[in-house]
C-alpha cells in the first residue's frame, strides 16, 4: 500500500491503512537494512509523531544508513552534518552575506534548512553550537540577525553519538536531551544478520548509492502532515492517561533516581503511543503500546543516584522496575 491508497477525507483508521503503509515502509527498508526492526520502527514512529531521535551506538552499526533510508522512503530532503569541536553555530544555521552588487545583506542558509537532518556525533560540538540546534529542534525555526526563518515541514533531527569514546566530547545537558523524543540504542547485529550483511556486500550492495538497491519512495514528505492528522484521531481512554501520568510520577519518586521523567516525557509517551497504535492498525491505545515506547522516551531523561549505579543498576533496569511496580489499567 502506498500513500495514494490512503483516504483523503475523514480521520478513521479502521481500515488499517496506516498499518499497511508501515508494513510497506518496513518491506522497502529490508532491501537495505538487515535486522534493526525496532530501531527503524522507532524512527518511523518519531517521524509521524513529530519528534527527534538520538541514536546511540558504536561506529559501523548502520545508524547513518537508517537515517538515509528513512529520508529516501518519504522523499524528504536529507542533510548530514559531521559535528566537530570547531563547529560554529553559523556553520549550522547560516549567516548574512553582504552583496557588493546590490549593497544589501542576504541570508546564506545553513544545512539546518532541510527536512531530515542527521547530526553525526552531536556530542563533539561545543555547548554554544548544540544550543543553536536546540532552538531549531524545539521551535522549528531559526533566528538570524533578529529575523525568524521557518524550517520546512516535516523537520526532524536524527542525532548520533558514540557511547564508548568520550575524549574530546561535550556531553549534552539534560535540557537538550529532553528535546529528543527517543533515545534509541543500536548495538551489534546477531551473527546470522552480520553474515547476511556480508553476503549483500559481496553481491554488490553499495550503502552510498541506495538507488541500486531498488529502494522505492513510498510517501511524499508533504503527506506526513496528513498521516499525523489521522494519528491524532486515535482514541486514548482516561485509564491510559492515568497510567502514563502514574509512570511519570513514579519515576520522580523513585529511590534510585535523582531526576525522573519530565512533563514533556509524559507528553511524548502519549503521542508516541498513539502513533505506534495506529501503525499496528488500531484506533485506540493499549497499555502495551505505552510499555513499548516508555524505554525509548525515558532512558536519556533519567539520572541515577550514585548508590544505584554502585549496585549495578542502569536506566534500563530502573525502567523495568517502574513498569513492574505501576499497576496496569484493565
Amino acid at each position: 500500500m502506498e500513500f495514494s491508497d490512503l483516504p483523503t477525507s475523514g480521520e478513521s483508521i479502521q481500515e488499517n491503512e496506516l498499518r499497511s503503509l508501515y508494513q510497506n515502509l518496513r518491506k522497502e527498508a529490508d532491501k537495505v537494512l538487515v535486522g534493526l526492526e525496532e530501531p527503524f520502527e522507532l524512527l518511523v514512529v518519531a517521524l509521524f509523531t513529530g519528534g527527534h531521535v538520538l541514536l546511540e551506538g558504536v561506529p559501523g552499526t548502520a545508524k547513518t544508513l537508517m537515517a538515509k533510508t528513512l529520508a529516501r522512503l518519504v522523499q524528504a530532503q536529507f542533510t548530514r552534518i559531521q559535528f566537530t569541536p570547531d563547529l560554529m553555530p553559523s556553520d549550522i544555521l547560516g549567516t548574512s552575506v553582504f552583496d557588493l552588487g546590490t549593497n544589501t545583506f542576504h541570508l546564506r542558509k545553513g544545512p539546518v534548512f532541510t527536512q531530515l537532518l542527521l547530526a553525526d556525533e552531536i556530542n563533539r560540538a561545543p555547548a554554544k553550537t548544540q544550543a543553536a540546534l536546540l532552538e531549531a529542534m524545539e521551535e522549528r525555526q531559526v533566528n538570524l540577525e533578529g529575523e525568524r526563518h521557518a524550517l520546512e515541514a516535516p523537520f526532524m533531527v536524527i542525532a548520533t553519538q558514540n557511547p564508548i569514546e568520550y575524549e574530546g566530547t561535550y556531553p549534552l545537558p539534560e535540557a537538550q536531551l529532553d528535546r529528543f523524543m527517543f533515545k534509541v540504542l543500536v548495538g551489534y547485529s546477531p551473527l546470522e544478520d552480520e553474515i547476511e550483511v556480508l553476503r549483500r556486500y559481496h553481491q554488490g550492495f553499495d550503502a552510498h548509492n541506495l538507488a541500486t538497491a531498488g529502494l522505492k519512495p513510498l510517501l511524499p514528505a508533504q503527506a506526513v502532515a496528513l498521516v499525523r492528522k489521522k494519528i491524532a484521531a486515535v482514541l486514548v481512554e482516561d485509564g491510559i492517561l492515568d497510567y502514563i501520568a502514574r509512570l511519570s510520577a513514579a519515576s520522580r519518586q523513585s529511590a534510585d533516581l535523582i531526576l525522573g521523567a519530565s512533563a514533556r516525557a509524559a507528553t511524548h509517551v502519549l503521542l508516541a503511543s498513539k502513533t505506534y497504535a495506529a501503525l499496528q492498525g488500531r484506533g485506540y491505545v493499549t497499555p502495551d503500546d505505552v510499555k513499548f515506547v516508555v524505554p525509548a522516551v525515558y532512558r536519556h531523561r533519567l539520572l541515577l543516584k550514585p548508590e544505584a549505579e554502585i549496585e549495578g543498576l542502569d536506566a534500563e533496569a530502573v525502567i523495568r522496575r517502574l513498569l513492574a511496580q505501576v499497576e496496569v489499567p484493565r
